[in-house]
């Protein structure tokens, strides 16, 4: 069962099925949306609600039937990529974790289309490629909770978030003491928090979030030199690519889920 008020919006410039790339210039929108206005696309009322079918038809068909086996359970969704733009993170991540489902939240209706399509066309040219990834329209700010049950994921990533330079706007940035509650709860202690930015004001305010919160603690350098994720934080997207281009800096604060006693 789902919220609904409203539906996604289309795109266009091919791709999906045929196995061709759709072309971003179809699906160009404002680099950044605002948050905290009302949005009109499905919300499903639970975790248990989130139809996963339309997301990994591998894993989680139609028909069940066709799974075959009844007792084998169907994996659950482990990364998140939160404002996950044209999904540049999630391509990137899917052969290094095929054992793992991943989903990429986007509040642009165009974008998110085009992400869909991107990932339906690598499906089509790459057979058994790919199918752990998908992209759902959505507000990670309002419905995290909504798609994902306690101590679910893994892995989540905040890559190039809107700075929201003033400091008004401060209460709709993605990382905040509030919302590293929510993240908390559906991350599995020991799971990794991954952000960057090439703002260095907005680098330093999610570190010190993170440093604050009781549940989360920096990943040590050796661990981050090695972790295959952390290249692709400033190379996999549109725009830790562009940033490279420029010859700018980036910032960034890895931090892992921890337990309290009393928690």
């Amino acid at each position: 069962m789902t919220r609904t008020s409203g539906a996604n919006g289309g795109g266009g410039g091919g791709g999906g099925q045929s196995g061709k790339l759709p072309r971003k210039r179809f699906y160009r929108a404002r680099a950044h949306s605002n948050p905290l206005s009302d949005s009109h696309f499905p919300i499903p009322i639970s975790p248990d609600d989130f139809d996963l079918s339309q997301h990994y038809p591998r894993y989680y068909p139609a028909d069940k039937g066709e799974r075959g086996d009844e007792e084998v359970e169907a994996p659950l969704i482990r990364f998140a990529d939160v404002g996950c733009g044209f999904g540049g993170l999630l391509v990137g991540l899917s052969p290094l974790f095929p054992d793992k489902l991943m989903i990429g939240m986007e509040l642009r209706d165009k974008v998110t289309e085009y992400v869909k399509e991107r990932v339906l066309a690598l499906r089509a040219s790459n057979p058994g490629q790919y199918d752990n990834i998908s992209v759902v329209r959505t507000n990670s700010m309002k419905y995290i909770p909504n798609y994902f049950r306690k101590a679910q994921l893994s892995k989540m990533f905040f890559l190039f978030p809107d700075p929201h330079f003033k400091e008004k706007n401060h209460r709709r940035r993605v990382i905040s003491m509030q919302l590293l509650d929510e993240y908390a709860f559906v991350m599995g202690v020991g799971g990794i928090i991954y952000t960057i930015t090439d703002v260095e004001e907005l680098g330093v305010w999610m570190r010190s979030c993170l440093e604050k919160h009781p549940l989360f603690e920096a990943v040590p350098e050796e661990e981050i030199e090695v972790d295959p994720v952390v290249k692709l934080l400033s190379t996999a997207t549109e725009e830790g690519q562009k940033v490279a281009r420029n010859g700018g800096q980036t910032f960034q604060a890895i931090f892992r889920r921890i337990s309290l006693q009393d928690e």
